[in-house]
């Protein structure tokens, strides 16, 4: 799994549980939450993702609780889970750096007015 860069839900996951450790519903609460409502995970999904995760090692179950006749599992980030998260991370930065750097270079009728979160380090859009 550390070969191949995370699909953005796996990426959402991993992010959300750096916040600690939550059960399935919390995650898809949360991972709505951080992805400003742009990522809306269905439950086939998120288990799919939380398999794999756990398969390759970057979260793990955390607790087990019944609640009204259910079981609620919580996940947490391992500490590997935490380092791919932040190499994901560093990677996606340096990718948007680069497109950001590209953008500005393209001729004013068709460059795109950058947000001030999207102009590269020191860079004026």
């Amino acid at each position: 799994m550390a070969d191949k860069a995370l699909q953005e839900p796996a990426f959402l996951v991993l992010t959300s549980l750096a916040g600690g450790p939550q059960h399935g519903y919390g995650l898809v609460e949360d991972v709505l939450r951080v992805s400003d409502r742009q990522v809306r995970l269905h439950t086939g999904t998120l288990y799919a993702i939380l398999d794999r995760l756990r398969e390759g090692g970057l979260i793990e179950v955390d607790r087990e609780e019944i609640v009204e006749s259910r079981l609620r599992r919580y996940y947490r980030l391992t500490n590997a889970g935490a380092e791919r998260l932040a190499a994901e991370a560093e990677r996606m930065q340096r990718n948007a750096s680069a497109a950001t750097s590209r953008l500005q270079q393209l001729p004013p009728r068709v460059r795109p007015d950058l947000r001030p979160g999207l102009r590269p380090e020191g860079g004026m859009a």
